[in-house]
């Protein structure tokens, strides 16, 4: 019998599958996307004294390396978008993070924006979670999931709901 989320031991000996993995995050037996994402809360507290291009500009090359250890993990799994696998997580928690409001409410809210809208997966985001192969289509699902939790933390914000 496979074990819910069975990641092989040869995960945790390469550095790009570890990466992908989350750190081990991925591998949560229950809820891995939401335990991989996480490692992005951490991340963006770190992130916080960037200004707003470096922010942007950490991101986009957190996802382009993505794109690489995702589709290079997925690959050696044999699995498209295996449930371990979770960078595109912490890169989609980056993304409902841009131009956040101050605050660990909103810190809060975007985690459960980002997942409500990850594993809701509105158009087009299944679409591109169907049709969009390789570490891209890992990647491009979460990141849109991110665009669609970052516009709703903006729209909470500015009609002052928090």
């Amino acid at each position: 019998m496979v074990k819910k989320n069975y990641l092989p031991a040869w995960v945790w000996k390469r550095p790009d599958s570890m990466l992908a993995c989350g750190l081990g995050t991925g591998a949560a037996r229950y809820a891995p996307g939401t335990w991989g994402t996480l490692p992005g809360v951490v991340l963006y507290y770190f992130m916080l004294g960037l200004s707003l291009y470096e922010y942007l500009a950490l991101t986009v090359l957190l996802f382009v390396f993505g794109v690489w250890v995702c589709g290079r993990t997925a690959d050696a799994l044999g699995v498209h978008d295996h449930s371990g696998i979770v960078w595109d997580e912490i890169v989609g928690y980056l993304v409902t993070m841009i131009m956040a409001p101050a605050g660990w409410i909103w810190w809060i809210l975007g985690f459960g924006l980002f997942r409500l809208f990850d594993i809701w997966k509105p158009w087009p985001i299944r679409l591109l979670d169907k049709k969009v192969s390789g570490g891209f289509g890992i990647m491009i699902d979460d990141v849109l999931a991110g665009v669609y939790a970052a516009i709703c933390l903006q729209i909470i914000f500015k009609l002052n709901i928090l």
